[in-house]
């Protein structure tokens, strides 16, 4: 965290975006410090907030002559951030944290939230997902305990909706032999899914939150199980860092740090108080502390 309130992707060449300033926010509250919150909170909502529609710039790049190249938003950032602020105001009374969240929820159901082959669900932006003929998704942003507070806190049902469609998505999401979704998948008009064409069709970095989340909001959630078979087929510290679910190659290399954490969250396995060194890069540290959240929230 820079002095600013400004989180930096180390792995990324130092950029910022609204999936790490959301991480901090929720870390900052699980801590109860305030000061932090409030400077991640405004070095947010003044440099990346979109006006036009009440969401956030997704990316920041401090030595880009436009720092704010792409326009579009990230759904997952936008949740976490609003989520954050709910958990704010709970923790801290202050009902400003609230009504900031109120706000993004509400331009989220109104820029992300669309119904398409029965289904509500949200696009992982406002623009380029929806396709006319097929939607890409991102599974790895639905996320669950958020979309349960967030039900909880305005009794919308389109939340509850979004839970529950959200889930029955996902358990139609798996292929190969490890019946595990891929990082990005293409909801057809039919209903049918497979893996989106425009990424690698692997089980990686971005899918390996879809049981943090589930495990977080249910940890005896049926669609861990598909996860914790895949897991427990390999040793510990030999469990691929990928699969690639159409071909099934594993990774060369195992998963470590972030990754670890989340296997040993979803299997149930002890876990110890996080410990962040100099391997763990922004990303492995963040999975780290969402994973000792989680744990804090399931007692």
């Amino acid at each position: 965290m820079m002095p600013d309130g400004r989180i930096i992707d180390t792995a990324n060449g130092n950029v910022s975006h609204t999936e790490g300033q959301g991480f901090a926010m929720l870390l900052a509250v699980a801590n109860n410090d305030r000061p932090a919150f409030d400077k991640l909170w405004q070095w947010t909502d003044n440099t990346l907030r979109n006006k036009s529609n009440g969401l956030f710039y997704w990316r920041y790049n401090p030595v880009a002559p436009d720092p704010i190249a792409d326009k579009n938003n990230a759904s997952d950032g936008d949740t976490l951030i609003a989520w954050a602020l709910l958990r704010a105001q709970k923790q801290w009374q202050d009902k400003r944290y609230a009504i900031a969240s109120d706000a993004i929820t509400a331009a989220l159901l109104k820029s992300t939230v669309v119904t398409f082959a029965g289904r509500q669900v949200m696009l992982p932006g406002v623009k380029g997902f929806n396709l006319n003929d097929h939607l890409n998704l991102n599974p790895s942003y639905f996320i669950f305990p958020a979309w349960r507070a967030f039900a909880e806190r305005t009794h919308l049902t389109a939340w509850r909706t979004l839970q529950s469609d959200g889930q029955a998505l996902l358990g139609q999401m798996g292929w190969g032999k490890s019946h595990l979704p891929s990082d990005w998948v293409a909801l057809r008009a039919d209903g049918k899914m497979l893996p989106a064409k425009e990424w690698p069709p692997r089980m990686s970095f971005d899918a390996i939150r879809i049981p943090l989340y589930l495990s977080w909001a249910d940890p005896h959630s049926a669609l861990l199980a598909p996860w914790k078979a895949w897991m427990q087929s390999y040793p510990r510290l030999q469990t691929p860092a990928w699969i690639n679910v159409s071909t099934n190659e594993v990774a060369p290399w195992y998963m470590a740090g972030g990754l670890l954490a989340v296997r040993d969250l979803t299997l149930g396995e002890p876990q110890e108080a996080p410990q962040i060194d100099d391997k763990d890069d922004y990303y492995s540290a963040s999975l780290k502390l969402l994973v000792w959240l989680a744990k804090q929230d399931q007692r």
